[in-house]
């Protein structure tokens, strides 16, 4: 029944999953963490940066660690197929339309329509994220109780460090460097 159950939710994120893999982060936890409880929010924010590190899209990445994290192997199978099964359908059928029809004025405007909103969705994910980064809690508390300083501290290193166009390899590296040392401190 879960291997079903992450096939169809998957594949339901894969048909309205519109921008690529950091926008359908929002909707993955959405199904996984706050309707389904398969994963706490700090387990669904490993899944993300594991699924940025490793290979491969994202959406994907993301899709086989949930279903791996719920139901194993099997869980990682279902939910993979889930998400790749209707956005191969679609891909192959946007092309064809995109190929024929794409130089028309509505094509165009369903594009620049899109746009802003696949922009508002990683927006949200990010701001979730963002927070969840300096707070040490299974979501953002009330209060300042729970405030990680290690985290507010990587964060501000890791962006700035983006800012400086340094390589993601090297980031990710002095990120979790910063962390192993940090988390000793605090």
């Amino acid at each position: 029944m879960i291997y079903l159950q992450l096939f169809f939710e998957f594949a339901k994120i894969s048909l309205v999953c519109v921008g690529g893999g950091y926008a359908s982060m929002p909707l993955i936890q959405a199904v996984v963490v706050d309707s389904y409880h398969w994963l706490t929010l700090p387990e669904f924010i490993d899944v993300f940066t594991i699924s940025q590190m490793t290979p491969g899209p994202i959406g994907v990445n993301a899709a086989t660690f949930a279903g791996m994290k719920t139901a194993g192997i099997g869980g990682a199978v279902c939910a993979t197929m889930g998400f790749v099964t209707p956005s191969l359908f679609l891909c192959i059928a946007l092309a064809k339309i995109i190929f024929k029809y794409g130089e028309l004025g509505a094509i165009q405007g369903i594009l620049n329509g899109l746009r802003p909103a696949v922009i508002a969705l990683i927006a949200a994910a990010c701001i979730s994220f963002v927070l969840l980064a300096v707070w040490d809690a299974e979501e953002i508390p009330k209060d300042a109780a729970a405030f990680n300083p290690a985290g507010a501290i990587i964060l501000i290193g890791a962006l700035a460090a983006v800012r400086m166009k340094v390589g993601v390899i090297k980031v990710l590296i002095a990120a979790g460097a910063a962390g192993l040392i940090l988390g000793q401190v605090f």
